[in-house]
Order: structure tokens, then C-alpha cells, then sequence
């Protein structure tokens, strides 16, 4: 299958890697200049439990691209969607099969302006992967996808996508309600992502404070409430929390250090805390709902991005 990776950053580059190697025309298409520069010259440096390898695999910008994929899989960060969009758009038919795995809540609404709905496909992954620098990424541990259309007519597509992910090692399953998933994972990311980055620490560190367990029950509960109102999801804080828990151990995901910590602390970028947090928390303003922990949380995160992001 022909395959574009928009926004090929370290969860990109680790899909567009699996893809590859089992076979599929991938390319990868970035914002940032300096890394599809590093890709081009010397291929994609892959570090991996076992060693170290160089994947070559073609790079552009999105303006320089005019391949016309079957497949476009989106791993931007969420403010920078709209910006992507609109510069691949020249290279979306009415056949382009869009996949969403980006982080975040609300995202369906800015894809609907650029593609029909019959071809947005929504997911979320469990697989982690870091960027080392321009052309470097690190790829550890296990992960998993799902995958379910929007549009009920479209469910063999959607199971045709997962064939391809599974077949590369992405252990893809369609998704009877992905609305559902993508919420639990905000909750991950909510918790994980926002702690760890204010507190400078990663997720085994994070489990091992006192305050963290009452605190992602709150922070759970907040989105819990918002889903429910918004959605018609319900989200069961106590059995989220135990599996958030569950990745304290070294073993799972303890020795990460979530993306956005990466994005903040380490490469001075600004976060998706709008997208998580700071959506849980307009929304439940918007419905005269009470979410104080996502709202300090949010201001937090921003007052840290006024002092790091220059």
C-alpha cells in the first residue's frame, strides 16, 4: 500500500519504519526542516533495544510533496494539524483514507474540512517511541492500535487498514467504539503526560509519590464527567486508574518519559495541553461544569511554556 506519514516525529518515524519493512511504499512527510533534511542524507537512525540501525525512507516537506497516497496517517501534534492539512491537501482524492492517531480530544471537526467523512478514520495506539534529535528516534517496548470509521458504511475499510498495520507488527483491532478509547487514552495522556512534565520526572518516578494516586483519581474523574456530558461516554475511574498504575512498572512503561515532557522539557516546545486537559476544562466551563484540577493543570503547563518556550 502507498502510505504517507504526516508528521513523522517519533511516533510517526516508528510507524513509517514497521510499514516499511513489511513491505509498503511509505514516505514521510514533516514540518521540520532540519530532520527530513537528516532522513534524506543518511536514512532514519532507529535505535532499538538490540542496537542501532539507518532506515531509508523518503522525506519531504509538505510542500514538496506530490505522491498521491491511498493511505495518509496523521501523527502531528494536535495544534498543528490545521497547518498540515492544509498543505497536503493538493495530494488528497476523494479516495485518500485518512487515519487519525493523534493525541488529544476534538479532532473530527477541524478533519471534516479537508476530508470526506466516509474517509476519516479515528484511532489510538499504545505503542511509545522517542525523538532523539533531527534523523534519530528511539523505538522500546510493546504497543498495540485500534481503529474504527466514522461512517458506519465504512467498517471493511477500516478492517482492511487494520490487515496492514497487523501485518507489519502494529497489532491493529477494529474497534467496536473508538470514541470510547480515544477518551481512556486522554485520561493516560491527562495524567501521565501532564504530571510528569511539571513535575520533571518520568512515569515510574511519578507512581512513586505519595500524592500521585489521589490525584489521578481526580484528574480521571474531571474527564469522566466532561465525557459523559459531551459523548455519552462512560468513563470507569477506578479500572482506568489501576491500568494507568499498572504502567508505573519498568518493565511497561515506567522509564518513559511521556511526550509531552519531551516536547516541554527537553525540546522547549509547546504541548497539546489544550487538548487534553485544557479541552476537559472549556468544555465543562461551555456546560456550566466544575473541572478545577484540569483548569490549574492547564494554566500550569502554560505558565511552564512561558518560561521554557522562547
Amino acid at each position: 500500500m502507498k502510505i504517507a506519514i504526516a508528521g513523522a516525529g517519533a511516533m510517526g518515524s516508528r510507524f513509517g519504519v514497521m510499514l516499511s519493512r513489511a513491505g509498503n511504499q511509505v514516505i514521510l512527510i514533516d514540518q521540520w526542516a532540519e530532520h527530513v533534511a537528516a532522513i534524506n542524507a543518511k536514512g532514519l537512525t532507529v535505535d532499538t533495544e538490540t542496537g542501532s540501525s539507518q532506515v531509508h525512507l523518503p522525506a519531504y516537506l509538505p510542500a514538496q510533496v506530490t505522491e498521491k497516497p491511498e493511505l495518509v496517517i496523521l501523527f502531528t501534534k494536535s495544534m498543528g494539524l490545521p497547518k498540515m492539512l492544509a498543505a497536503i491537501e493538493p495530494i488528497l482524492t476523494p479516495e485518500t483514507k485518512i487515519v487519525c492517531l493523534l493525541n488529544g480530544l476534538g479532532h473530527v471537526p477541524t478533519l471534516e474540512k479537508y476530508v470526506h467523512r466516509e474517509n476519516i478514520f479515528m484511532g489510538v495506539t499504545l505503542w511509545t517511541a522517542a525523538l532523539i534529535g533531527p534523523g534519530h528516534v528511539k523505538l522500546v517496548g510493546d504497543g498495540r492500535v485500534e481503529v474504527q470509521n466514522i461512517v458506519p458504511t465504512e467498517q471493511a475499510a477500516a478492517e482492511e487498514i487494520c490487515r496492514v498495520f497487523s501485518a507489519a507488527g502494529l497489532k491493529a483491532e477494529y474497534s467496536p467504539n473508538v470514541i470510547f478509547s480515544i477518551w481512556r487514552k486522554a485520561c493516560v495522556n491527562g495524567t501521565l503526560n501532564t504530571l510528569c512534565t511539571l513535575l520533571d520526572c518520568n512515569i515510574a518516578q511519578l507512581g512513586a509519590l505519595p500524592q500521585t494516586a489521589k490525584l489521578l483519581r481526580q484528574i480521571i474523574a474531571e474527564f469522566a464527567l466532561v465525557a459523559k456530558h459531551d459523548d455519552q461516554v462512560a468513563l470507569p475511574v477506578e479500572p482506568i486508574a489501576r491500568d494507568i498504575e499498572a504502567l508505573y512498572d519498568p518493565k511497561k512503561a515506567g522509564e518513559h518519559y511521556p511526550s509531552m515532557h519531551q516536547d516541554l522539557i527537553e525540546h522547549h516546545r509547546l504541548t497539546e495541553i489544550d487538548y487534553l486537559n485544557g479541552y476537559v476544562a472549556k468544555k465543562a466551563a461551555a456546560a456550566g461544569l466544575a473541572t478545577p484540577i484540569c483548569q490549574l493543570l492547564t494554566e500550569l503547563i502554560h505558565a511552564k511554556e512561558a518560561l521554557l518556550v522562547k
